[in-house]
């Protein structure tokens, strides 16, 4: 590789919890610099500055989606299944999934949610406040979103903590560095996932309901239809990354609103701010740090070759505190615009649950600061620990006071 960066001091490791719990220092080199070009078990580069993420992310024609094969990759393929997933595919696989998937996941199936989600809140939150604390992790930002897919899905809110449980030990794997197995309650939560969705979409085969399990069974153009494992590997998908990343949404924003007096103050004053601060929360705290993406062919980036197939990480959580991009980066701010973030991504794979993520945290915090006037950090200068994944970034538990 050629023309490698002269950043200094860059570490990047996300197999260190260290590294995971606090990885915003480590950024810190790579602003306002082109691709910095290392080795971690494999060659690969980090993308890091706002404009050349942008870049990356619109380039689908040179920068794949795709992982190459690799042993690493054949093992987990062997557990995860090969049917393509809109997440990790290339025009014009891609394109078809997500045509199709779209005729399901709509706009207005999303905002007949909006009862049921603000029901959910109300019952978490009295919950809490029958404790006499909050624990916003177990007591609202878990359980909130995955009783939300499970009300897409049309599947018992009473599973809810099983998906999280599976959820939480298929999103471990992350952590899996290359070369190393994959660990038994991994393979066998996912076997478990997926023997559960498998019945349920045969159930809908059987007897069609409004849900979108059934819409998805039944989502066609022309011909062309999902296959059995197409379905199964979106349904698992919604699962994993709608649960996780809204769940890091509530529990990262609550954490930079506890830590920010003055803008839990400003928003409390005028919660029609709440759209604005949701905005900041995914911006300054990103739920999913990194991306991946695979040059096709040798390619040039801010004057930095990097060769065909070599892992590239887009560092979107960096892109987003780029000084270039975002006047006073580092500072959280309820009232930031514009916020052009890349929380979602960019491109043709703009996250499709972007509008049901915010919709939840905006529901779900603005719940919190109504039902507790007082809410602040229980004790601010505790050390925070964070779960077994630096790509989707989120807290173990977050104490709240109330009074």
């Amino acid at each position: 590789m050629a023309a490698a960066s002269e950043a200094p001091s860059v570490y990047f490791n996300p197999w260190d919890a260290g590294y995971r719990d606090n990885p915003y220092p480590h950024y810190e080199p790579l602003y306002g610099r082109p691709p910095h070009l290392m080795s971690l078990f494999i060659p690969m580069a980090l993308v890091a500055r706002y404009a050349d993420a942008v870049a990356v992310l619109r380039d689908p024609e040179r920068f794949s989606s795709v992982p190459p094969m690799s042993p690493f990759l054949e093992m987990r393929l062997a557990v995860f299944g090969r049917a393509p997933r809109v997440v990790f595919s290339d025009p014009p696989v891609h394109t078809r999934l997500r045509r199709l998937v779209s005729k399901a996941f709509t706009t207005w199936r999303i905002k007949d949610l909006e009862p049921r989600i603000r029901e959910f809140t109300a019952t978490l939150l009295e919950r809490a406040a029958r404790k006499g604390e909050f624990e916003v992790m177990a007591d609202l930002a878990n359980p909130l979103p995955v009783l939300v897919i499970a009300e897409m899905l049309g599947v018992s809110p009473d599973d809810y903590k099983r998906f999280k449980q599976w959820s939480d030990d298929v999103i471990e794997s992350d952590m899996v560095p290359p070369g190393a197995e994959l660990p038994e309650h991994v393979t066998s939560s996912f076997k478990a996932l997926r023997a559960y969705f498998i019945e349920e979409i045969e159930r809908r085969r059987r007897n069609p309901g409004d849900d979108l399990v059934s819409a998805l069974v039944a989502a066609r153009d022309e011909a062309d239809a999902l296959s059995e494992e197409e379905l199964i590997a979106f349904v698992v998908l919604l699962l994993l990354a709608g649960n996780e990343t809204t769940t890091n949404l509530i529990g990262n924003g609550m954490l930079a609103l506890g830590r920010n007096p003055d803008e839990i103050a400003k928003l409390r004053g005028d919660l029609s701010l709440m759209p604005r601060a949701i905005e900041e929360m995914l911006r300054y705290d990103c739920p999913v740090q990194s991306t991946a993406r695979y040059p096709k062919v040798d390619v040039e980036i801010g004057g930095v070759e990097i060769k065909a197939n070599v892992p590239t990480f887009v560092i979107v959580a960096a892109a987003n505190r780029d000084p270039a991009q975002f006047p006073a980066a580092h500072q959280f701010d309820v009232t930031r615009t514009p916020n052009d973030h890349l929380a979602f991504g960019n491109g043709i794979h703009y996250c499709l649950g972007a509008p049901l993520a915010r919709m939840e945290g905006a529901i779900a915090i603005r719940a919190a600061l109504e039902r507790f006037p007082r809410l602040r950090l229980a004790e601010p200068a505790a050390p925070l620990t964070y779960k077994g994944s630096y790509f989707l970034r989120g807290l173990s538990s977050l104490r709240m006071a109330v009074e």
